[in-house]
């Protein structure tokens, strides 16, 4: 992670078209959000397809930061990206509800033997909580946003903002103990 002045200069240079600047912050936090869209999609290809998104639309909106939490607001976009996919999906949805019965769900069952396992155990719980309360647990523990950030980008109150974060937390809880 960059130091303040470190991401400022970085930041400055953006603004200026400074190609390795750019570099320099695609860098930083590239893997970050990758990370972000894999745990909300749940899916490697589409990761790639919103990171790429989200850095060239970073190209055209860097001018447009203003100062405050770089974080936060490089966050809203990879949020507003991802609810754009996710309405692109839901279209796409319309399209093959059609033919439903060509599409039927597998079981997956995971033991519980290694991290791996359990990591792709609370990668499935994770996708049957709905996508408000899966990103908003994305932000608080893969991003790491402070909840006060949060509550900003999501132009919530930040005891609302802890409250759905404690309900989401309990209901994957009991997703993950019903395995």
């Amino acid at each position: 992670m960059a130091k303040n002045d470190d991401l400022a200069r970085i930041i400055s240079g953006c603004k200026s078209g400074n190609a390795e600047s750019f570099s320099e912050l695609v860098d930083i936090y590239s893997s970050r959000l990758y990370g972000y869209f894999y745990r909300l999609t749940g899916n490697r290809e589409s990761s790639d397809d919103l990171l790429s998104e989200l850095f060239v639309k970073l190209v055209g909106k860097i001018r447009s930061f203003k100062g405050g939490s770089f974080e936060g607001w490089l966050f809203k976009i990879a949020s507003n990206i991802f609810y754009d996919y996710l309405r692109d999906k839901q279209q796409q949805k319309k399209l093959f509800d059609a033919q439903k019965n060509l599409f039927e769900p597998e079981e997956v069952t995971y033991a519980k033997e290694s991290d791996d396992e359990r990591i792709d155990e609370l990668q499935t719980q994770l996708g049957k909580l709905d996508t408000d309360t899966r990103e908003l647990i994305m932000l608080r523990f893969y991003s790491q946003a402070s909840f006060k950030e949060i509550a900003a980008m999501r132009s919530e109150p930040i005891g609302t903002t802890l409250s759905k974060l404690h309900r989401g937390l309990k209901k994957l809880q009991k997703l993950m103990e019903q395995k």
